[in-house]
């Protein structure tokens, strides 16, 4: 049985690597052309595949072209709705689209996944896209500004220092609870109490072992310096931004919490309440439910983590400062 590799069909004005040309489409289509009412994008490091349909979802082409090529192809194409999955590189391209004068919906994968037809390849996740995009109902992602990135990289780089800097502190004791030494302090008094064990336990620890450990407290150093400057960064962008400011009136909330927010949703006008925020933060019960039956599970943590971490974090506070007032009147 002879069996052949299956592409997608090339509509008129679909070469791959050529330039979109609309006065060559009108003249393939015998002098008229499909309104394209959207267009999905699967984009990648170095090659984008387009995928442009009308009201009615009938394709109109398909394209494959070059990074360096996608502004000059979307300049010649008519306004229109364009839909890319939500991922890093996303909002650059959302943002320059949006230049042009296209309405970019950015589309989280697991809501395009299930539009993709057999095969995946990027033709196939193009249209994927374009029919997600079609859809009424379909969630989208915002937007983001550069303003929005550079807070949430630095956040992500904070994060990354905390982590090592908690690995850091954890090798730091385990290496020397090997030698029959413990080291029960807090970070902030760790090296202080490394020292005084090591005159009175030092005949433990061969050379080597010491040098590793005056290696380690340097990193240690290093990563505490780094989070400081992080957060420095922080605070400057968030003295200079309103929205930011007014969340930190709210109990609990500080820095970290309100830039945190600002670098993920923006102004959140696209929450219609609070409710829905909670939910974009999976703060909400799983549901199994089914005809009249309601069965309510544990609570699903499908949103931001980190942002959660950081609101459970202010809550807990202000409860115990509440709990010390309370101790503090009653006494």
């Amino acid at each position: 049985m002879k069996w052949t590799r299956h592409f997608s069909k090339r509509l008129p004005g679909a070469k791959v690597g050529s330039m979109f040309n609309e006065s060559d489409l009108i003249k393939r289509n015998g002098g008229s052309v499909k309104k394209i009412s959207r267009i999905g994008i699967d984009i990648s490091r170095t090659v984008f595949q387009l995928h442009a349909a009308t009201a009615s979802g009938e394709v109109v082409w398909r394209k494959r072209i070059s990074r360096s090529e996608v502004l000059d192809v979307m300049r010649q194409v008519p306004v229109c709705e364009v839909g890319i999955e939500a991922c890093s590189g996303a909002h650059y391209w959302g943002r320059e689209l949006e230049a042009l004068g296209h309405a970019v919906k950015l589309i989280p994968p697991q809501y395009v996944k299930p539009f993709v037809k057999r095969n995946k390849n990027d033709a196939a996740d193009a249209e994927a896209i374009s029919e997600a995009m079609s859809r009424p109902t379909m969630r989208v992602v915002r937007v983001k500004s550069v303003a929005q990135q550079q807070l949430g990289q630095l956040h992500r780089a904070r994060e990354l220092m905390v982590k090592q800097r908690t690995a850091l502190v954890n090798e730091i004791k385990g290496f020397m609870h090997e030698h029959g030494v413990l080291l029960q302090c807090g970070r902030g008094k760790l090296r202080s109490e490394y020292l005084e064990k090591l005159e009175r336990h030092g005949a433990r620890l061969g050379e080597a072992t010491k040098r590793l450990m005056e290696s380690l407290f340097d990193q240690l150093a290093n990563a505490t310096a780094a989070i400081q400057v992080h957060e420095n960064e922080i605070q400057a962008l968030h003295v200079g931004n309103e929205l930011s400011v007014r969340l930190t009136s709210i109990p609990g909330v500080g820095v970290l919490t309100a830039t945190a927010v600002i670098a993920a949703f923006g102004d959140a006008k696209q929450f219609k309440d609070g409710r829905e925020f909670a939910a974009s933060l999976g703060v909400v019960p799983r549901q199994h439910s089914s005809g009249q039956t309601e069965r309510l599970q544990g609570i699903s943590k499908r949103g931001d983590p980190y942002i959660r971490k950081l609101l459970a974090q202010g809550g807990q506070s202000v409860v115990n400062v509440q709990s010390h007032v309370n101790e503090t009147e009653n006494s």
